[in-house]
């Protein structure tokens, strides 16, 4: 029993000197083969050896493999010699790939790490959004509220998250904030321009409908008083007054789509409110 009680799951270390969505996309296709589960770290923007010898002793504390992605040969040497030196497996996705080319080709690689992302501007500012955006989901992070491109309001089940993530799908960074009559609202909001405010309502039947659905998801009475008519009639008054005291725009989404709803934020937001 003590045996099994120790027994812990491999880990795979994903290391890169970018942001190691390679190593890590090769590491989870092999690792598909094998019906044991496996632990995934990843590890970017490895930039020293010392940071290296860190990584690989952690490593060799637990049963381990790393995959790493290093643009810079001497990050390579020092991964393939503090691995080996701990009796660590290890696969270089990078350098054989780039020696090889380095013989057709007849010329020196760049040595830039991140490089291939550095060619589309884009997806860098896509990344950037969807990190705020999850941040900032449910009001976790208030300061993010003066940061934001779009403040999204709305009671609970008003599609607060899925639009916000569609936002930031398209570059946008999105804080949503979750009204509750019980909870005061953040003071940093009151300090974004009414222009990037914008509040989701519905209509009480199909909010009714959606949140009785959830509970029965979760497991619970479908009657709770988070669906209760009276509640969220109340829930909804209450959105519509914190809505005219900011004075910022109110779209409805009720029986709309997530990207109807988006493209009609967008729409308010461009235009200034």
């Amino acid at each position: 029993m003590e045996g099994k009680a120790q027994r812990r799951v491999p880990s795979v270390f994903v290391v890169s000197d970018a942001l190691g969505e390679t190593a890590e996309l090769v590491a989870r296709a092999a690792a598909s083969q094998y019906p044991r589960d496996l632990e995934f770290r990843r590890i970017p923007r490895v930039k020293d050896e010392q940071a290296i010898q860190s990584i690989v002793k952690e490593a060799s504390e637990q049963s381990a493999a790393i995959i790493y992605t290093f643009i810079l040969p001497h990050l390579r040497d020092a991964m393939r010699r503090e691995a080996e030196g701990k009796g660590i497996p290890t696969v270089d996705v990078m350098g054989p790939a780039m020696e090889a080319l380095a013989q057709v080709t007849g010329e020196e690689p760049h040595l830039e790490p991140g490089r291939v992302y550095k060619l589309d501007e884009e997806y860098f500012r896509r990344v950037e959004a969807v990190e705020f955006s999850v941040k900032s989901d449910d009001g976790k992070d208030p300061r993010g509220l003066l940061e934001a491109d779009v403040v999204l309001l709305g009671i609970s089940r008003t599609s607060k998250t899925p639009v916000s993530l569609y936002l930031a799908q398209r570059c946008h960074k999105v804080s949503n904030v979750p009204l509750v009559p019980e909870v005061e609202l953040p003071k940093e909001l009151w300090s974004v321009k009414r222009e990037r405010i914008v509040g989701l309502t519905i209509a009480p039947e199909q909010l009714l409908e959606i949140r009785q659905e959830r509970l029965k998801v979760i497991g619970l009475n479908p009657t709770a008083s988070y669906a209760d008519p009276a509640r969220i009639l109340m829930e909804l008054e209450y959105a519509d007054e914190v809505f005219r005291r900011l004075g910022c725009a109110v779209v409805d989404v009720t029986n709309r789509a997530v990207e109807e709803t988006a493209s009609q934020v967008i729409s308010i937001i461009v235009r200034g409110g």
